[in-house]
């Protein structure tokens, strides 16, 4: 069984998680910036069995496409070219900024660790990567 990478797309940075090879549990694995993220992804897969990307998908409050999402399509897109082993899959992402947030606060980290965006996009990625994998248990119940 191949691991779970999830994706946290941003214009300037790319927040990433991975799942343990029993895609049991989600922890975050890198922030990169968004230019470098193919290359990164390469070298991940190069060195680890991958079966599914999880990309946030961009949305609004009401469901339209965020401005992000243009260019988040193009990597998911991308993904498909560069890894045709691999599935690619999308997650709302809605909220995980916010969730990332209020995690860090409750897990008692300081307001200046709080600022560190590149912090909040690695969490990002694992609270899309856990909802995606407790989605999927669901599904099999």
């Amino acid at each position: 069984m191949g691991r779970i990478v999830a994706i946290d797309y941003g214009a300037k940075r790319t927040g990433l998680a991975v799942s343990d090879p029993l895609q049991l549990i989600a922890g975050a694995l890198d922030t990169v910036p968004t230019a470098e993220l193919v290359a990164r992804l390469k070298a991940y897969v190069a060195q680890n069995e991958v079966e599914v990307f999880v990309v946030g998908r961009p949305l609004q409050m009401t469901g339209e496409p965020s401005a992000t999402y243009a260019a988040t399509q193009s990597l998911v897109e991308r993904l498909q070219r560069e890894f045709p082993a691999a599935r690619v899959a999308w997650y709302d992402e809605r909220f995980t900024s916010r969730m990332a947030l209020r995690t860090m606060v409750e897990s008692g980290i300081g307001r200046q660790k709080r600022r560190d965006k590149a912090l909040v996009d690695r969490i990002s990625a694992t609270i899309i990567l856990q909802s995606y994998m407790d989605s999927k248990k669901e599904d099999t119940i």
